[in-house]
């Protein structure tokens, strides 16, 4: 396992938890289901209703 770099693959928000990048969900390969705030992989194994509830905050921020 690869030692975890802050800045790079990991940032603590204002509430004090760890919050993982997309490059270091990217290096990972694959979707957790987890619903993770920067996950590349369009939230493909967050079970529904959620996983779209999750692409539209998303879609909603980059407008």
């Amino acid at each position: 396992m690869q030692e975890l770099i802050e800045g790079i693959h990991y940032y603590v928000n204002d509430e004090g938890y760890v919050v993982l990048t997309a490059q270091y969900l990217l290096e990972r390969g694959y979707c957790c289901g987890n619903g993770c705030l920067h996950c590349p992989y369009n939230y493909e194994n967050v079970p529904e209703p959620r996983r779209t509830d999750l692409l539209l905050k998303k879609q909603e921020i980059r407008s």
